[in-house]
């Protein structure tokens, strides 16, 4: 069943979202900046209509939804594997912790240069940054939540007869599956991130080129207009997670609340 949210919360961001517009359509109208630095609201809606209706911009938001979810994808599927790995396996832990801790703090965007190098500068050396970049997160919530799981499910498990590779698959997994979908949650924001810069550093297609050549071509409001729609795409995405996170974890929802 699909949890939808309330209307004072729906309204509560509403309110946000239309006091922001005031303040931004306020501060365009005061004089006290260039409409070319703040555009007007009016300006910013026109520019977002002409992408919406225009193919050539869809296409471009395609090929950047298309590259970030082929790498984010790659990273979940390997980031799980390698998770679930060095939570229940101490000489995983071991091998790869010390690599993963060290390299975590390197930015991989300096990487890209040789991954130019490497694959080219197309789409192929774009998804393996953002396949670097999401891998991470989801490594250390997937240990963590891998580390997490009641000790007494897995010998419960393991004294009726299943297999180690049952008990990860049946026990471990759906035990960590929280922890997985908040690294998804975090990994998914960023392979945005990352599609958009490497789109600003070398593509000639994708949102990220088509705001930097607005930006170059000195139309800020339609820079903007690109930026609300990287904003509409990043939300719907983390809907789209969080709706599967709660069919999948239907559990997990039971014993949540907020304090009011």
């Amino acid at each position: 069943m699909i949890r939808w949210p309330d209307a004072a919360s729906v309204g509560r961001r509403v309110a946000l979202l239309v006091l922001g517009a005031l303040v931004w359509e306020a501060a365009a109208r005061s004089g006290a900046f260039s409409p070319l630095i703040v555009p007007s609201i009016a300006r910013i809606g026109r520019e977002l209509w002409w992408l919406v209706v225009r193919p050539e911009s869809l296409a471009d938001a395609w090929f950047s939804l298309q590259r970030a979810i082929v790498g984010f994808a790659l990273a979940a599927f390997v980031g799980v594997a390698l998770g679930v790995l060095m939570g229940r396996s101490s000489i995983a832990a071991a091998c790869l912790g010390p690599i993963f801790s060290g390299t975590y703090p390197i930015p991989k965007i300096a990487l890209f240069p040789v991954f130019i190098y490497l694959f080219g500068i197309g789409g192929l050396s774009k998804i393996v940054l953002i396949f670097l970049e999401c891998l991470y997160p989801i490594v250390v919530t997937t240990h963590a939540g891998s580390r997490a799981v009641n000790r007494v499910l897995v010998w419960s498990a393991a004294n009726m007869g299943a297999s180690r590779a049952r008990i990860l698959w049946r026990v471990v997994v759906p035990a960590a599956a929280p922890f997985i979908f908040a690294g998804f949650r975090v990994a998914l924001p960023i392979a945005m991130i990352v599609v958009i810069i490497t789109e600003m550093i070398s593509s000639a297609d994708g949102l990220g080129y088509l705001a930097m050549y607005s930006l170059a071509s000195l139309k800020t409001d339609r820079m903007l207009a690109v930026v609300v729609m990287i904003a509409v795409i990043g939300v719907a995405l983390d809907w789209l997670v969080t709706l599967l996170r709660d069919r999948l974890v239907f559990w997990e929802k039971l014993d949540s609340y907020y304090a009011e």
